[in-house]
């Protein structure tokens, strides 16, 4: 039976999620506070589909590593100093859920969601799909090492990844150089995940908008929600209001009084990435998030180029090619919900690169516009995924962090199971939007 439904959010997970809901044929429409053309959080990211990434933000020694990097602006991750009980709420939550047992029972769900999200990445990029080709390439993911005593640890998270059903191969500096011939590297060693794959994410983003157009989901972008409206535990509309003071992007005209007309639906979806929270608690739910801003620089004629995705270990950077330019990302800053772009963390990354790869320099990087966006990060590192007890017709989508891209497509997909009423095919109960009360 076809639903009217409506999307709280245009990001990869909300497109993906149109996208599989419109293939079911419900009529979809999506808001977004952004204008159709901002390139945030699913446009600029290492456009990385990543396996090998089991292990959860809320691990073993990142409050340790945390409070190490964050003496140091420049470091891979830094908390920006503010009285702000939400931070001070999730960063305790964050402490208690940094621990081996909950790795332990994490690892097999995000190893499975990944590698199920890849299956998706594979089938859209099929040509009967009508997506076209957004650069997917299966060529792994090189974990790059400077120093032996990375190696070593990197070798044990390969030694519990192959444990897992997760390929990997250690690699000495020399066969990690064969491996990797398009770039000169100044390493120990590296890992070598051969599952892993990546992409353009600006091109994805814009072959989902294209294809849901085309089976009839609306959008209306700048265009924030402000009132849902509730009845008997149901979500029966939702106020709307202008994000900008710019036309409409649905009718043309401007807005009255900045006020949009009332949307009413049968279900509602809240995939609003890092301001999810605001809607959150309009409605009571307690969703702890924060927002942790991602840079990345790329370079459209870089001096050399892998072939191979890589991952500066120590300096957690991801270095991706897309087509012939080549895209270095990372650092995790936690400052709030902006997007302004702090200069020591793009010093940071310029920084970083040489130590790996010593034929580029900083002078590679002047001119080259550095893009951030807003990752939503939950306490335990696991997204919130499934419906709300709270209210019948509600479901969340948020709190991927660095795996949203990666994760995108599958996320979609259950959601339109969910939403058409059937049991998704992956047991949910951890990721569980009430999972914080």
């Amino acid at each position: 039976m076809s639903k009217r439904i409506v999307i709280i959010g245009g990001g990869v997970i909300g497109l993906s999620t149109a996208y599989y809901c419109a293939r079911r044929g419900h009529q979809v429409t999506v808001l977004d506070r952004a204008a159709a053309e901002h390139a945030g959080c699913s446009y600029g990211n290492a456009g990385l589909v990543v396996p090998s990434h089991f292990v959860p933000l809320a691990a073993p020694g990142m409050v340790k590593l945390g409070l190490k990097w964050m003496l140091n602006p420049e470091s891979p991750f830094y908390i920006k100093p503010r009285l702000d009980w939400d931070l001070w709420d999730w960063s305790f939550k964050f402490w208690r859920a940094a621990n081996a047992s909950h790795v332990e029972r994490s690892a097999p769900l995000l190893r499975d969601l990944n590698f199920a999200s890849r299956a998706c990445f594979e089938e859209l990029a099929d040509g009967s799909s009508g997506f076209g080709d957004f650069g997917l390439e299966k060529r792994g993911l090189l974990m790059l090492c400077k120093s032996p005593q990375t190696l070593d640890k990197e070798a044990k998270f390969a030694a519990r990844a192959n444990e897992l059903g997760v390929p990997a191969a250690v690699l000495d500096a020399r066969q990690g150089a064969a491996l990797e011939p398009g770039v000169r590297m100044d390493i120990a060693g590296a890992v070598h995940f051969p599952e892993d794959a990546h992409l353009s994410p600006g091109r994805f983003m814009a072959a989902l908008k294209v294809q849901c157009a085309m089976m009839g989901v609306q959008f209306r972008w700048e265009t924030e929600a402000c009132k849902l409206h509730l009845e008997r535990g149901r979500v029966i509309s939702i106020g709307a209001r202008a994000a900008s003071p710019r036309t409409d992007s649905v009718s043309g005209e401007p807005p009255a009084g900045g006020l949009r007309p009332e949307i009413e639906a049968d279900e509602f979806v809240l995939c609003g990435g890092s301001w999810s929270p605001c809607v959150a608690r309009e409605l009571g739910l307690k969703l702890p998030m924060q927002a942790g801003k991602g840079y990345s620089l790329t370079l459209p004629q870089p001096r050399q180029l892998p072939g191979i995705p890589c991952i500066f270990t120590e300096a957690r950077l991801a270095v991706t090619p897309m087509g012939g330019a080549l895209r270095f990302g990372g650092t995790m800053e936690i400052a709030g919900l902006n997007e302004d772009i702090n200069p020591a963390r793009v010093r940071g990354i310029v920084n970083s690169v040489p130590g790996y790869f010593p034929e580029f320099t900083a002078r590679d990087f002047a001119g080259v516009q550095p893009w951030c966006g807003l990752r939503p990060c939950s306490p335990d590192g696991l997204p919130y995924l499934g419906r709300t007890a709270k209210f019948t017709n509600l479901a969340i989508a948020t709190g991927h962090a660095m795996m949203g891209l990666s994760l995108g497509p599958l996320t979609g997909r259950l959601l339109a199971q969910i939403l058409s009423g059937e049991n998704p095919e992956f047991d949910l109960t951890r990721l569980n939007p009430d999972r914080y009360g």
